[in-house]
């Protein structure tokens, strides 16, 4: 058995039409939406709506962590369009699921990142991808389990939640094999970012997952340059599977 794992794909559709080449399987672990590509600042919807000047000034701001700043910036140019915000972003987001969501191949078992918009999968997954989230399937003999979506931070993306609600569903899902997520558990080592030159947030709900019930590996993203990419705790291999919108290439699980 084979299976393909991405995370941020961040609108690299070209890619993801062959990571699942070779492949039973693609496991797909969220951030499908390219809001702003912080390596090509001419790339993702808020270049394509002000510019690429006005994105390098938001991402020198969010970089600084100087967040509130970034915020009164971008509103301000919202501001001086004659457009709903809340309107034009879903309908650039609704154009990139169109095109990503095709591209998937069959079977794919995805869960949402924290820049996704739920509540629009459904309208454009197609039979061949099983969305999951809190929920367990069984791949070719082995338990998955799925948790999507990331914790609260002063960034503000689409699908944050409390802590409460996110261990509630780490627990909903018991003991599994594999134990899929976008956010990291929360261990220094897989939640610093060496490029952004800041800890991301982890999940402690997974960490006492991982501790207690021991699964066969723990798979993730979320954090796109990691002080390390793969650690063991306990029994567990921990795995961050890679920047999907910048390598292109899936990590890949053989059984």
């Amino acid at each position: 058995m084979r299976v393909n794992v991405v995370s941020d794909v961040h609108g690299n559709t070209g890619a993801l039409a062959a990571a699942g080449d070779g492949a039973d399987a693609l496991v797909c672990l969220g951030d499908l939406v390219l809001f702003l590509d912080y390596a090509d600042h001419s790339r993702g919807i808020f270049p394509d709506l002000f510019g690429k000047e006005n994105a390098d000034r938001l991402v020198e701001l969010r970089t600084a962590r100087r967040f509130d700043e970034a915020r009164d910036f971008g509103g301000a140019l919202w501001a001086g369009l004659d457009l709903d915000p809340g309107a034009a972003i879903e309908g650039a987001v609704r154009r990139q699921y169109a095109e990503m969501f095709a591209a998937l191949p069959t079977p794919t078992y995805a869960t949402y990142g924290n820049v996704d918009i739920p509540a629009l999968w459904s309208q454009y997954a197609g039979p061949g991808t099983t969305v999951l989230d809190g929920e367990r399937v069984e791949i070719g003999g082995r338990v998955f389990g799925f948790v999507g979506g990331g914790l609260r931070t002063p960034m503000r993306t689409p699908y944050e939640i409390s802590d409460e609600e996110y261990a509630a569903k780490v627990e909903a899902i018991g003991e599994v094999d594999v134990l899929c997520s976008h956010i990291p558990p929360e261990l220094p080592e897989l939640v610093y970012d060496t490029v952004a030159r800041r800890f991301e947030r982890g999940s402690r709900a997974l960490l006492d997952a991982v501790r207690r019930t021991k699964p066969r590996y723990a798979l993730f993203g979320h954090v796109h340059q990691p002080l390390v990419r793969r650690m063991r705790v306990g029994s567990t291999e921990c795995v961050n599977v890679g920047h999907f919108a910048s390598t292109g290439v899936p990590w890949t699980m053989e059984w």
